[in-house]
């Protein structure tokens, strides 16, 4: 059993995760987990932290000589900014955020909060899935996600190979696969900006080259959709997730909704079996175990809870109406987001991976997928 736990607040030393779980024998290409950190650090709209933080991971644990040993695997990152001792309380909570919600819990500070609740945790969360990436692609499986929308402006994603669809998105300003929406959409930053306000939008994500059978259908907890929603739902203003069409299925017919199931002896030789679908509406998941199909998340990301101009709040202290307090913050972290979602997506599916197919090493990891694939093929 792949599992996470993660560690760090905000302002703090450094954040840490920890992979209990993750097989030997995989060589680690650090500098690729380096490049998807720098990812989220980037797209249109993001603060002046982002000035102050070059985000690179220290594998201090789980590691020989750059492979993994079977061993927890531990990822730091440390923070440039530090200055957790010095910051001071906070007493007019921020609406949208845990603040207020924390500090009834604990019956502590809003600082206490506001530093763990941070997206700034999810740098380790990127971390954890690029290096479930690289697990991932051994076993031709791709995880790539983008913007899909910014706030009420609709991208048409363009097609392509991977490699081409990778450089369109790291070419654009907002992580977008349709040059033509980016003006449109750096124009709408710019304008929130200037009125002190923040924005959202919708990311999707893909996962190609997934065999049957990850998930299962038998025990509630188990389901891969299940799983999958409770790990993008778990990134930080994240209000919604839908897979495959998604509400859109509950404005339609069965017979405008559900995958025709089809063979063609041409594709035996890849994931699908030969199970080939003329559409995709399920979005590759039937009964929480996947099908052969790509698998298709998107999650709708709220605007950031903290305004430049903020809204009405309560002083704690004195209980009188006062502005809500101000945060160094970003405008629009939807490029993040992207990212973000991304990695979470990686590390649950490396998760359903290995819980069907071993997760002591690389090597027995591989020889059971290829028989459990010519098993498959002669069902």
């Amino acid at each position: 059993m792949l599992r996470l736990l993660t560690a760090g607040e905000s302002h703090g030393k450094t954040l840490l995760a920890i992979l209990d779980g993750f097989p030997a024998g995989l060589k680690i290409d650090a500098p690729s987990i380096n490049v998807e950190l720098k990812r989220r650090q980037g797209g249109y709209g993001r603060g002046g932290r982002q000035k102050l933080e070059v985000d690179e991971v220290d594998i201090q644990t789980g590691i020989w000589q750059g492979t993994t040993l079977g061993s927890p695997i531990t990822l730091a990152v440390i923070n440039s900014d530090y200055k957790l001792e010095r910051l001071k309380e906070i007493d007019r909570p921020r609406p949208g955020h845990g603040d207020l919600s924390g500090a009834m819990k604990y019956l502590g500070s809003v600082r206490g909060i506001l530093e763990r609740a941070s997206a700034r945790e999810t740098a380790v969360r990127v971390a954890a899935g690029a290096l479930s990436q690289q697990l991932l692609g051994l076993f031709g499986i791709t995880v790539f996600g983008y913007v899909l929308e910014l706030e009420q402006i609709k991208t048409t994603p363009q097609t392509g190979t991977y490699d081409q669809l990778r450089a369109l998105r790291d070419a654009s300003p907002m992580y977008t696969l349709d040059p033509a929406a980016d003006t449109a959409i750096v124009a709408r930053v710019d304008q929130a900006t200037q009125e002190g306000d923040t924005l959202g939008g919708i990311v999707e994500v893909r996962v190609e080259g997934l065999p049957f059978g990850l998930g299962t259908h038998a025990q509630w907890d188990r389901k891969l959709d299940g799983l999958l929603a409770q790990a993008v739902m778990s990134i930080q203003a994240i209000k919604g997730v839908e897979i495959g069409l998604g509400f859109e299925a509950a404005r339609r017919p069965g017979s405008k909704v559900h995958d025709p199931i089809q063979f063609d002896p041409a594709h035996q030789g890849d994931t699908t079996l030969g199970y080939v679908r003329p559409t995709n509406n399920a979005g590759g998941l039937e009964a929480g175990m996947t099908n052969g199909q790509p698998l298709v998340i998107r999650a709708a990301k709220k605007p950031i809870s903290t305004l430049r101009k903020p809204l009405d709040s309560i002083n704690l202290k004195t209980k009188e109406t006062e502005n809500a307090a101000y945060e160094r913050s970003d405008v629009c972290a939807l490029a993040a987001a992207s990212v973000i979602v991304e990695s979470v997506v990686a590390l649950t599916i490396a998760q359903a991976f290995l819980e069907k197919f071993g997760n002591d090493s690389v090597t027995e990891i591989r020889a059971r997928y290829d028989a459990y694939l010519e098993l498959a093929r002669q069902r």
